[in-house]
């Protein structure tokens, strides 16, 4: 029996309403957005939410220098496509490519992310 259920990750960031539009855009989810908090979801409960953080730093990936911490992975059915596709919502593709069935980007606020065909 699970102690918790886990309805919410919650991302750290300069601007959530940006960012909630970035990840809302990408996954096709609901956007609520409010003054320093935003958030999507999908139909079925889950959700990622964005707070506002004063002086935000961008993490460094793949250095440590500033620590990713968390990142997240989505699936994609077609890698070329899907590059495209957030590219033009404003995501940024690493230069830094250590795979092949995955690309690893940074979206809006510079939180690494990666599109992975598994």
């Amino acid at each position: 029996m699970a102690i918790a259920r886990l309805p919410l990750i919650v991302v750290d960031c300069p601007d959530p309403g940006a960012l909630a539009r970035f990840y809302g855009a990408m996954l096709d989810w609901k956007i609520d957005v409010s003054a320093d908090r935003a958030a999507v979801c999908a139909g079925d409960g889950r959700c990622i939410s964005f707070h506002r953080v004063a002086g935000y730093t961008p993490p460094e990936w793949p250095t440590q220098d500033r620590p990713q911490q968390m990142h997240l992975d989505v699936i994609v059915d077609d890698l070329d496509a899907a590059e495209v596709a957030v590219i033009d919502l404003g995501a940024t593709k690493h230069q830094e490519q250590p795979g092949t069935s995955y690309r690893v980007f940074l979206d809006p606020a510079g939180h690494p992310f990666c599109l992975c065909l598994n």
